[in-house]
């Protein structure tokens, strides 16, 4: 995946960026490359998103890492007992996450994060490979409308029944498959979580939803 040169939009934009780095990492060496998933091999729970983040994932090689979105979901994935620490800074940052795996629609970060609906095609397979090897997986968080509708083309595209017409996107809204359930919930950007949109606890619950449909246990309750 991370050779990968398919999109010539998004080639151009994720050498660009990595080149021309925000002021505030020009010490750093940025990624530049595709940003595969991450997370636990065993995981019965993907989380879904959009697409890397110019001068997140596209800097630190990692998905959902050193961006704001990043802090709000691996803080919700860590007061779920999935991850076992709230922060994703860097690669070697010591995160772990247990139970869960973490994607994206689009592998290279787009430009206005705004991937076309054939870029999104064209990255399906790679998403296709990893739902075929994440062969215990019971539940689907599903980040934003975009992620909705590429992980369920994944889904179709790997032979899985998916219903038509299609449920409508909206947070909170569960669909039902074969041997999985999508969780619905609106993407922790920026836009979502500044106007209170997305709040904590909305995204707090959705994970908690998924844990139980995965029958994962919830994070220990604080000693005494």
């Amino acid at each position: 995946m991370v050779d990968c040169f398919a999109c010539p939009r998004l080639v151009a934009w994720r050498e660009q960026v990595a080149r021309e780095k925000r002021a505030a990492y020009a010490e750093e060496e940025y990624w530049g490359r595709p940003a595969p998933g991450f997370g636990d091999p065993d995981a019965s729970v993907i989380v879904v998103g959009l697409a890397p983040a110019a001068h997140g994932a596209n800097r630190t090689g990692r998905v959902f890492t050193g961006d704001r979105s990043g802090d709000w979901l691996f803080r919700a994935m860590y007061r779920a007992g999935l991850a076992n620490q709230p922060a994703s800074v860097h690669r070697g940052d010591g995160l772990e996450l247990s139970g869960a795996w973490v994607s994206a629609a689009v592998r290279c970060a787009p430009p206005a994060n705004k991937p076309t609906p054939e870029e999104r095609d064209t990255c399906r397979p790679w998403l296709v490979r990893e739902l075929e090897l994440l062969t215990r997986l019971r539940v689907a968080v599903v980040l934003g409308g975009f992620g909705y509708s590429a992980l369920l083309s994944a889904l179709k595209a790997g032979g899985r029944s998916v219903p038509v017409p299609r449920p409508k996107f909206g947070h909170g809204v569960e669909v039902e498959l074969e041997g999985l359930t999508l969780v619905c919930s609106y993407h922790p950007s920026q836009q979502n979580t500044f106007t209170g949109r997305l709040t904590e606890p909305m995204l707090d619950s959705v994970f908690a939803r998924a844990t139980e449909l995965a029958e994962l246990p919830l994070s220990p309750p604080p000693a005494g």
